[in-house]
């Protein structure tokens, strides 16, 4: 397939499209459609031996690569690519992206913030009460016949005015405060800088706002600076009658270290919907009632991937007609 001749915005001299546009991993249906349809794009092979070759042959010529979240563009696929100009990335996170290194090569990378907003603060809202009032497993014990077999449920947590600490206030942060609002709770956070005229709490560092509120709620962006932050100091500070939720990325905390913490006690519960090696989740975690699991379903609605796919693909024309991406990360 040949790039053309024509001239086009952008730092190369010929038309973006077919061998100069690359799609990454699994991506959207719509948006995997039209990269063929309208853009005759070429699409990463799944196996090592077949990306071998399908790199030595079209490596030089790709200057936009188009991925999801989860998949990304590595380091070492980053170095191959060696006429990379830009990334548009399908999702807010971007962790499995070499940033660093697109940063060193003036590499611009997109993704989609504020679509999803609602949709991840609508989850970690469902967690949430989900956790506090034993839901899921109070389900479980209506299917499996305990209760019409005269058991009767444990107690569960208030969830109303509870302190409330969100590790992260963004856009997504600031969503789930406002909702927990409404259930009369005081909302704490932690940030690298407080948020001007925030009007919560701000503490200096995750132990500190955990060791302050009832739950902890991880809505923060991955990083490899943030790797891990949520460790086995912080998950003590959390104490034994507070509560785990993580809707960011699974690698803001240390799953041994949340494994140990649910299995001594130390901490009263986790709502998970982000994991370290997704699609697989600890086995320890499988059978604790304490735990509520979600496949990553923070963005899963019709309308916010319709949101989504919308945004992604406009990213896409507005660098192949003008060269610039229209959500640049900052």
């Amino acid at each position: 397939m040949s790039t053309g001749s024509k001239a086009m915005p952008g730092r190369g001299p010929n038309r973006i499209s077919g061998n100069a546009i690359l799609g990454v991993g699994p991506i959207n249906s719509h948006v995997a459609q039209v990269l063929t349809t309208d853009y005759r794009a070429l699409s990463l092979p799944n196996s090592s031996e077949d990306q071998n070759a399908f790199l030595a042959e079209f490596a030089a010529s790709i200057r936009v690569a188009v991925c999801s979240g989860p998949s990304g563009v590595g380091a070492e696929l980053m170095e191959r690519l060696t006429s990379l100009e830009a990334i548009v990335n399908f999702g807010a996170g971007y962790d499995s992206t070499d940033v660093a290194q697109a940063a060193e090569r003036g590499i611009s990378i997109s993704n989609t913030p504020d679509v999803l907003t609602d949709c991840v603060a609508d989850i970690a809202l469902g967690l949430y009460l989900d956790l506090l009032r034993s839901l899921s497993a109070a389900d479980r014990f209506v299917r499996s016949e305990a209760w019409a077999s005269g058991h009767r449920f444990p107690l569960a947590t208030r969830a109303s005015r509870k302190r409330v600490g969100i590790l992260g206030l963004g856009r997504i942060g600031a969503a789930i405060a406002l909702r927990l609002e409404a259930f009369g709770c005081e909302i704490h956070y932690h940030n690298r800088s407080p948020v001007l005229d925030s009007p919560y709490k701000y503490h200096g560092s995750a132990a500190s706002l955990a060791e302050a509120t009832d739950v902890l709620i991880v809505a923060a962006s991955a990083s490899p600076a943030s790797a891990g932050m949520v460790d086995a100091h912080v998950l003590e500070k959390i104490g034994p009658k507070g509560f785990l939720i993580n809707v960011g990325r699974g690698s803001l905390v240390n799953e041994r270290a949340l494994v140990a913490a649910l299995e001594n006690g130390l901490i009263a519960g986790a709502g998970l919907d982000v994991f370290a090696s997704e699609p697989h989740v600890p086995k320890e975690l499988l059978d604790m009632d304490r735990v509520v699991l979600l496949p990553h379903l923070g963005s899963a609605t019709h309308e916010t991937r319709i949101d989504m796919a919308a945004l992604t693909l406009a990213n896409l024309r507005s660098y192949v007609d003008h060269g610039k991406l229209l959500t640049p990360i900052s």
